[in-house]
């Protein structure tokens, strides 16, 4: 009998190690090795590997670019984030917090789908009784769902070669297992096997294969770092799970723009798409309030509006504190710096607390003006002009830079009713906004002076 080999592989990259170590010797990541058995290579001369014949190329000029075609998802917000609907034999990822609603989503999209094309919802999570009463509570058609509730690799895709689905899903990746691999469900090399598997497939076959992946502590996708680049589309669930809101974001699409962003609510008859989601960020925003202020982000092609609030107060400890809920930790002290020097506002003796109201996640720089804009009102407890938006990224050096698409930034805030707006210079609009007034500012203290009156 062949000896079974014991290697040790990283989650994060899939590296392996022939011993274990607290750091993995590949990317560095720490307490990332896992223990997993390999077999020997077989001695059949049918596995061996053969000098293979030189596959025939063609010059780049010769290829004929086209469009791919579409099929909507029948959820409007989802077709936004995949860029304009599923593409045949594409394969997308989609992970998030347990239940945060990835299954729900792809069931009421599979049951959209079901209504012209042959879908397939493979459960290795959930018992087929469990999804029938989740499709009753939805609401939806079970009769245009097939269901196979299998973990077994080799059965899934006899299934899938046997039914030919058009769509399929497949709830959760995590959950299956290759008997080409001698380790457990959601080891690193069993979830790099299978993916891998269902990748060949859709691409062999034209089935479009949604997967659900789990998470971490840390909210990454559990398993191989090489699982997002083997799909062609991942997919993340933000958002608080307390909230009835929850946004679906595009890191990664091969057909379309990544940083898309979809919003939905989370109702008793499932998730519905929010065609207007800056209503809701500013739903209880109030004008008169010290420390808040509206920021026109861009969230892939939509502008949205957020409400950023920032509170400053005495610090009470030895150390002040510095905290931010969805923006940018790591420019908050490089915020507070320049707001101090190119201001002569200082706040680096005041506890510092910043929130994007919604649960929404801002990781462009554009937020930096209604940040520093937003903790001057705290500190001199003053509100803001009234109906003021604000975008616009700070420079070391105190200036403020220009950002993308500030026209479709301004219309957005103008056709939500905001009356005035400071933007950086570069961005003034070449013809006037009905209804805006635009103040252009190059430095910050233009920006703080304004704000005073």
């Amino acid at each position: 009998m062949a000896r079974i080999k014991t290697v040790y592989s990283c989650g994060e990259c899939g590296g392996q190690s022939p011993k274990w170590q607290g750091q993995c010797p590949h990317c560095g990541a720490w307490n990332t090795l896992t223990e997993t058995t390999v077999a020997p290579p077989s001695a059949n001369p049918r596995f061996q590997t053969w000098t293979a014949a030189a596959s025939p190329v063609q010059r780049l000029s010769e290829v004929q670019a086209e469009e791919l075609p579409r099929t909507p998802s029948g959820i409007d917000e989802l077709d936004r984030v995949l860029g304009g609907g599923i593409v045949r034999g594409a394969v997308i990822l989609l992970g998030g917090d347990p239940g945060i609603g990835k299954s729900t989503l792809l069931l009421q999209a599979l049951s959209s789908l079901g209504a012209t094309k042959k879908v397939l919802y493979v459960s290795g999570e959930e018992s087929p009784q469990q999804i029938a009463l989740r499709a009753s509570r939805l609401a939806v058609d079970p009769g245009r769902v097939h269901l196979l509730a299998e973990i077994r690799m080799e059965a899934i895709l006899a299934t899938l070669q046997a039914e030919a689905p058009e769509v399929a899903v497949i709830d959760s990746i995590q959950t299956l297992y290759t008997e080409a691999v001698t380790s457990a469900p959601g080891s690193v090399s069993q979830v790099r096997e299978c993916a891998a598997q269902l990748t060949r497939v859709a691409k062999q076959s034209g089935t479009t294969i949604l997967l659900v992946g789990h998470v971490t502590k840390e909210g990454a996708i559990a398993g191989p770092r090489v699982l997002e680049h083997i799909v062609d589309t991942v997919l993340y669930f933000e958002g608080d799970a307390h909230s009835s809101y929850r946004m679906v974001r595009a890191i990664k699409n091969r057909f379309g723009a990544a940083n898309e962003l979809g919003v939905f609510a989370m109702t008793e008859r499932g998730l519905k798409g929010v065609s207007n989601p800056s209503a809701i960020f500013l739903s209880s925003y109030r004008d008169d309030v010290p420390g808040s202020c509206v920021l026109v982000t861009q969230e892939g092609s939509r502008p949205l509006l957020v409400e950023v609030q920032a509170l400053v107060d005495d610090a009470h400890g030895f150390q002040p504190k510095r905290l931010a809920v969805g923006l940018e930790q790591n420019r908050l002290a490089m915020l507070m710096a320049v707001l101090h020097r190119h201001a002569g506002v200082a706040v680096f003796d005041q506890d510092v607390f910043l929130n994007a109201v919604g649960g929404v996640k801002i990781g462009e720089p554009a937020a930096d003006l209604a940040v520093v804009l937003a903790m001057v009102s705290s500190l001199r407890d003053q509100p803001l002009p009234d109906k003021l938006v604000v975008f616009g990224e700070i420079g070391l050096s105190g200036e403020v830079r220009p950002v993308a698409r500030g026209q479709e930034r301004l219309k957005e805030a103008a056709k939500l009713g905001f009356t005035r707006a400071i933007v950086p210079s570069a961005n003034r609009p070449r013809q006037p906004i009905d209804g805006m007034e635009v103040i252009a500012v190059e430095r910050l203290a233009e920006a703080v002076d304004y704000c005073r009156g």
